[in-house]
């Protein structure tokens, strides 16, 4: 990556003044290039202060094999070349600059509304009608046509207590030749251009913290890990060491409930009850040790700007690693069953499959990539906190199919239990909480965390006073959704439950 980037590293605050924009032409063919070398858009955002006439689109690569951040910035106003036809990855990125900023992608393949919200920006040609026709999933949807092809539509209300997405089938029989998924059903406004009325921006760090926590509720510690990490890089606050290992604790056991649930989730979608059943009940052991640190399940205001707000005394640090070490052996049972019951493995093999070369692509992280055998693992290579210290192996396999995606989350689930026990057993004593300062004027940094879906990567840009001037916020999700799509080509429709359970995304971390 040459002349346009400034390189940093993950939570290193930049001032804007060094970001200078550069021509488009320019800023789109090093972006390009930089991911055909192997880079990947971890984001690409826009922004733009009221009364301004131009968007300012902010591009943040990610360097998995240095271990590094690429920032470069470019000036547009109504319209620019897209980057879709040579970048992949942009196409979600694109679809929802145009949403928001009325800034049209020329050459964008399937330009088409992401969240089916009003525009950010007040000037500009919008680029989508306004009014009914936003309604969410009032949109056009790609056809096959031909004998014996017929259309098969989901959602956006399912069977199950489930949040509200869209999936619409082009089929052959039971042959999927294409999934069309449409989202943006439960568009929150989170992240905000800085207008009153957003959640995050113009708040005070503490309602900004109870936002970003409900991001996607599942994600509770990923998220609030990524938001405190940004505020506190940008304020030059020192973290104690204490807070550092209760906060990585938190997150894998996090990582822990939800991997187990889908375990026993994808137990269920194939008939094997024994393991549905065990792994429903070990994903709520998993939530109550989180729920024994801070008294929330879901890890509701355990972390907070400048450490955590909760310590763990040596009793509840005793009883902790009594529970783990019983949640360790009864895991072990429950999930040793898949491998070895044939009827699961004839489901599990070969279904869904992608190739490592489709996924590096579309810049799909988290298990789903690791799955593919790619080694996307920001606690290895973009590691802040305790994992610049603490060294986390990273867990792959090769085949990339259900069976893949499942056996990553068991390999992750065994590490990240070594991993807490040992944290636990060396807890450092000190305090878990130091006050965080003023944040600079003009400045912006990226934040990176593994969650347990993938990465979550926060921007924050601030204005001229040190509040947020924009914040964006980029769920694993947003990468992965068009990898399920393309999973199921070829696949038998009613495989469909199998391979949704072994992406399990997340409906509100992408509309946000």
């Amino acid at each position: 990556m040459t002349i346009p980037f400034l390189r940093v590293r993950q939570g290193q605050p930049v001032a804007l003044a060094s970001l200078a924009p550069r021509g488009i032409a320019e800023f789109r063919a090093a972006i390009i290039a930089a991911v055909r070398d192997g880079a990947r858009l971890a984001a690409f955002f826009g922004h733009s202060a009221p009364g301004e006439d131009a968007v300012r689109l902010y591009a943040v690569l990610a360097d998995d094999a240095a271990g590094e951040l690429a920032l470069a910035t470019t000036d547009v106003r109504d319209r620019y070349p897209a980057l879709t036809p040579d970048c992949p990855q942009a196409q979600a990125f694109e679809r929802e600059l145009a949403e928001q900023w009325n800034v049209w992608p020329e050459g964008h393949p399937w330009l088409k509304p992401l969240r089916f919200h009003a525009p950010y920006r007040t000037g500009g040609t919008p680029v989508f009608p306004a009014g009914a026709d936003r309604a969410p999933g009032v949109t056009d949807f790609y056809r096959v046509a031909g004998e014996e092809i017929h259309e098969v539509a989901v959602g956006p209300v399912h069977a199950g207590i489930i949040e509200p997405g869209h999936f619409r089938f082009q089929c052959h029989g039971e042959r999927v030749l294409h999934l069309e998924i449409a989202l943006g059903y439960q568009h929150r406004g989170i992240e905000g251009p800085g207008r009153d009325g957003f959640p995050i921006l113009g708040k005070s760090s503490a309602g900004g913290f109870q936002c970003v926590e409900t991001v996607a509720g599942d994600t509770t510690i990923g998220h609030a890990l990524a938001h405190a990490e940004a505020v506190e890089a940008l304020a030059g606050c020192r973290v104690p060491a204490r807070a550092q290992v209760l906060r990585a604790v938190a997150l894998e056991l996090e990582r822990l409930a939800n991997h187990t649930g889908d375990l026993g989730a994808l137990a269920g979608d194939v008939g094997y009850l024994p393991t549905a059943s065990f792994c429903g009940r070990l994903r709520g052991d998993f939530l109550n040790l989180t729920a024994l640190l801070c008294g929330s399940r879901f890890g509701r205001g355990l972390l907070r700007i400048g450490g955590v707000g909760f310590d763990a005394e040596p009793d509840r640090v005793a009883r902790l690693l009594e529970q783990i070490e019983r949640a360790r052996r009864d895991v072990a049972n429950a999930v040793n069953l898949l491998w070895t019951t044939p009827s699961v493995m004839a489901r599990f093999e070969g279904t869904g499959a992608l190739t490592a070369d489709l996924c590096t692509e579309l810049g799909l992280v988290g298990p789903v990539a690791r799955a593919c055998g790619l080694e996307r693992d920001d606690r290895s290579r973009f590691p802040a906190g305790l994992y610049r210290f603490a060294q986390m192996p990273v867990s792959t396999w090769h085949t990339g199919d259900v069976f893949a995606r499942a056996y990553v989350r068991w390999l992750e689930i065994q590490r990240s239990l070594a991993f807490v026990r040992e944290q636990l057993e060396t807890l450092p004593a000190g305090p878990i909480w130091r006050e965080a300062g003023a944040l600079p004027p003009h400045a912006l940094v990226v934040t990176l965390v593994e969650g347990w879906r993938g990465e979550i990567c926060h921007a924050v840009l601030t204005d001229a006073h040190g509040g947020f001037a924009r914040y964006k916020i980029v769920d694993p999700s947003f990468h992965n959704w068009l990898g399920l799509a393309l999973a199921m080509r070829d696949q038998q429709i009613s495989d469909f439950p199998l391979c949704n359970k072994s992406f399990n995304l997340s409906y509100c971390g992408h509309d946000l």
